[in-house]
């Protein structure tokens, strides 16, 4: 990427954090919450590390990652602080590095792979945070636990010394609004029940709906980054 490139990538990608941001604010005013109780997550799925860079020194401060390998080349080649979610699934193989690659894991769907990262967390001497991922329409295409099963799989991933679990993160099918609100409403009962605090919920395309439903961190990708390479 050249000097020109890097500057005019900067420039419209701070652009677009900004219109977000203020969307993020104008949702949070609407449900009578205070914005900056609402995290931005850049999914950064496919972008290159200069891509990401000029993301993270525009102000993002957090980074979202659907595969382990591709975060891991990512991250490298960003030099400045920010906290990386993994957001896709881990295949049992992965989670090994997973566990202390990533600041955040919001992707576990089953206590197997809780106990994998737990191991390599307290091996790494750390204790990470984890959010467990529901399929809250019950689509056979998608990954994550039954809304019945989250109680049980929260207890489990709770005897785990080295995982955190903070809250629920759910990838709903495309609606509209009212459909859209229904799913977000149905999570954030799940994690008021289940005594947790945050909720990963609404993209691109929905996450001034999540936020007023609830959300306290939405996975934007398209709408900072662009159509993926």
């Amino acid at each position: 990427m050249t000097d020109a490139m890097a500057d005019g990538a900067l420039a419209e990608i701070a652009a677009r954090i900004g219109r977000i941001r203020e969307r993020i604010a104008r949702a949070a005013e609407r449900a009578h919450r205070d914005p900056a109780t609402v995290r931005l997550i850049g999914a950064a799925k496919g972008m290159p590390a200069p891509v990401v860079r000029a993301a993270v020194a525009a102000g993002l401060t957090d980074i979202g990652e659907n595969y382990v390998q591709e975060a891991d080349a990512v991250r490298s080649g960003v030099e400045q602080q920010a906290c990386w979610h993994m957001i896709g699934h881990i295949q049992r193989n992965k989670a090994a590095r997973a566990a202390t690659l990533f600041d955040v894991v919001q992707t576990v769907d089953r206590a197997a792979l809780g106990e994998v990262l737990a191991r390599h967390a307290a091996e790494a001497g750390k204790v990470l945070p984890v959010l467990v991922e529901v399929n809250v329409a019950g689509e056979v295409t998608k990954r994550g636990v039954a809304a019945r099963e989250v109680a049980a799989l929260v207890a489990e991933l709770r005897k785990q010394p080295a995982l955190r679990v903070d809250g629920l993160m759910a990838i709903p099918p495309a609606a509209d609004e009212r459909a859209a609100r229904g799913y977000f409403r149905a999570l954030r009962e799940l994690r008021d029940a289940n005594a947790l605090t945050e909720l990963s919920m609404g993209m691109s395309d929905d996450f001034e709906i999540a936020i007023e439903e609830g959300a306290t961190m939405v996975r934007v990708g398209r709408a900072i980054f662009g159509d993926r390479p």
